[in-house]
């Protein structure tokens, strides 16, 4: 017989540059890091390798269809099971999945980051805490024009055109439209301090109050 606790599975969604990360890592910080399985989205693009580079940097990114969202389904239900499981490591730059995984071990909290979450049912469903990040949206676009530049190897224009082609209308279409799921609703992110502390005493709660 099964004697460990059913783990707290909590998903943080919300636009692209919203602040999610940093939100996670509040709770990571807070809730305690040996307490959580981390699952980000963003792992879990599909794997392009067989495709030639010209064509994979044309897939639109923001769609639910370029992500192995059963996969992550899977996942999250493995470790629901207190089994463990390979997280995937993905490369940007080259929009392939790389041979290396990260072994994760199931914990009191699964937490999973996405922009895409709250609009796949199946997922959606697996949660029982729903935060949403809200974020205006030219910050939102100034921290992925950063990011894509420094850690992803984009150039400026490549930046823009893909957010006037694809992240704009994909994010009106389903992330703002996935909003109206979230339990909590986060302004400004992990700058939201007294946000953040409801939510993380509220997570505390949840959790059995002898396991710290």
């Amino acid at each position: 017989m099964n004697s460990h606790p059913t783990p707290l599975v909590i998903g943080i969604a919300g636009g692209t540059g919203s602040g999610k990360t940093t939100v996670a890592q509040t709770i990571l910080k807070h809730v305690g890091r040996h307490r959580i399985a981390y699952l980000p989205h963003d792992a879990y693009y599909k794997d392009l390798d067989g495709m030639p580079f010209e064509e994979r940097v044309k897939i639109n990114f923001d769609h639910p269809d370029s992500l192995e969202t059963e996969l992550l389904i899977s996942h999250i239900q493995t470790l629901k099971q207190w089994k463990t499981i390979e997280l995937p490591v993905y490369d940007f730059t080259t929009h392939t999945r790389t041979e290396r995984t990260i072994h994760v071990e199931p914990q009191r909290v699964i937490l999973v980051e996405g922009i895409l979450i709250f609009a796949e049912p199946q997922l959606r469903e697996l949660f029982d805490v729903k935060i949403f990040v809200d974020t205006d949206a030219d910050i939102r676009f100034i921290r992925r024009l950063q990011r894509d530049i420094s850690e992803r190897g984009r150039t400026t224009e490549s930046v823009v055109r893909q957010y006037l082609e694809t992240v704009r209308p994909m994010h009106l279409e389903f992330v703002e439209a996935s909003k109206r799921y979230a339990d909590v609703i986060i302004p400004e992110g992990g700058l939201n301090m007294v946000a953040m502390d409801m939510v993380t005493a509220r997570i505390e709660n949840m959790l059995n109050p002898k396991e710290k």
